[in-house]
């Protein structure tokens, strides 16, 4: 939390105000079950606590954090099903593994991107294989006073294609 600064705080207390759908993989939810009912004071505590989550897993049969459902199936189906269904945007908060799913089946329609200028060596690719191609306009963006750059994107429709300019 070294790169963490107040700018960053208020940008994270903003988008935490309309929470109340929360999507996550099964070591997202084990990682924040085990924190935040036990941090209740701390800041983000009570929209997660109270938020309704959603988690994805096919290990876990019992959730005990308050208001968490296990998702029945086929995520991608079970995910497309909830979007379907009136009542807010379903935010989903790290579980990467869960985010290349929903890549694959076209679910997601905004991409918050916190970019840290740390280099920690290989890991995942954000954009693995099997993402399906598709075009997002830059709707917003920020920079922390430590260097972190916040970009939200949305879709833009269908991928242009087309050649560079001639000079």
């Amino acid at each position: 939390m070294t790169y963490w600064d107040e700018r960053m705080g208020q940008i994270m207390d903003k988008s935490m105000t309309d929470l109340d759908t929360l999507l996550l993989g099964r070591k997202t939810y084990d990682i924040f079950a085990d924190y935040w009912p036990k941090h209740r004071d701390q800041a983000g505590a009570t929209p997660l606590n109270r938020a309704t989550k959603y988690v994805a897993s096919r290990t876990r049969r019992r959730l005990e954090w308050e208001h968490s459902q296990l998702l029945e199936g086929d995520a991608a189906t079970t995910v497309a099903e909830l979007k379907q269904q009136p009542g807010s945007t379903i935010h989903v908060i790290g579980s990467s593994n869960l985010l290349q799913t929903l890549l694959k089946a076209d679910l997601v329609d905004e991409l918050d991107l916190w970019v840290f200028p740390v280099i920690l060596g290989s890991g995942k690719r954000l954009f693995q294989d099997g993402a399906i191609p598709s075009a997002w306009k830059l709707k917003d963006s920020d920079v922390s006073t430590t260097g972190v750059i916040i970009q939200r994107y949305e879709r833009a429709g269908a991928i242009k294609y087309g050649s560079p300019p001639r000079s």
